[in-house]
């Protein structure tokens, strides 16, 4: 598939993301591309029950605002699939995600991405 130059940034819900957010928002400015922000969510998590984590996806929303970027949750078991279908619909070109905390298995998730978005470059932004 043809990619553009587009960006998806990936979020959990951390506060800590708005670094992600700004990127994307540094890369798009370079790039004159569309700007998403998405996070997925595992089916029957309540994140809205939990205060931290609703109050931090609040947050995450406010700043997508800020830097004219909807941020799209969705709901799924598989994330790599999802995260994949939504940059094939929105031919994003330019990814951005968080660097794994070190001993985490989420290196895996990064390496998953890449191998099936291998059209897409990846922009991974240092933990503060």
């Amino acid at each position: 598939m043809n990619m553009t130059n587009n960006i998806m940034v990936c979020v959990t819900q951390q506060k800590t993301c708005e670094r992600l957010i700004k990127n994307g928002a540094e890369i798009r400015k370079k790039l004159s591309g569309d700007l998403y922000v998405i996070h997925v969510a595992r089916e029957g998590v309540n994140f809205l029950g939990n205060k931290q984590e609703s109050e931090a996806l609040e947050y995450l929303f406010e700043k997508s605002k800020e830097v004219g970027a909807d941020l799209t949750v969705l709901r799924s078991d598989n994330v790599i699939d999802t995260i994949a279908d939504f940059a094939y619909n929105k031919k994003i070109g330019h990814i951005v995600l968080g660097e794994s905390p070190i001993g985490s298995n989420e290196d895996g998730v990064i390496s998953e991405i890449k191998n099936r978005l291998p059209n897409s470059q990846i922009h991974i932004i240092p933990a503060e």
